[in-house]
């Protein structure tokens, strides 16, 4: 029998989020309830400070001050970002509109 996990995720798509250990933030853009992600993945973060697999886990735009990137990260590795900064990653804008102070509004985007 599977036991199925009822977790509400901490954050939601739009958020804008920082890294509780290393030096960068970004946007979310979709929401994994558990960890979704190779094994191969998770094998390559370090055994000290790889997080447990049965929380949510968070598709970022994410930024440092030299790339942008998409990260993937567990949300206890997540804080919120009270910058008041805009993410500059490339494809903010095809994915969300506005941005209000700590999150940004999804756009409204039609399948043909």
């Amino acid at each position: 029998m599977i036991e199925e996990i009822n977790r509400t995720a901490k954050f939601e798509i739009g958020h804008v989020v920082k890294h509780r250990l290393f030096p960068f933030r970004g946007v979310i853009f979709d929401v994994d309830p558990t960890f979704n992600n190779t094994e191969e993945w998770w094998n390559s973060i370090p055994e000290h400070i790889r997080p447990k697999k049965d929380q949510p886990f968070y598709h970022l735009l994410a930024e440092n001050e030299e790339s942008y990137y998409v990260a993937y990260v567990s949300e206890q590795n997540l804080l919120p970002d009270a910058s008041g900064e805009p993410i500059g990653h490339p494809q903010v804008e095809e994915l969300f509109g506005e941005f209000e102070t700590t999150r940004y509004q999804l756009k409204n985007i039609k399948s043909h």
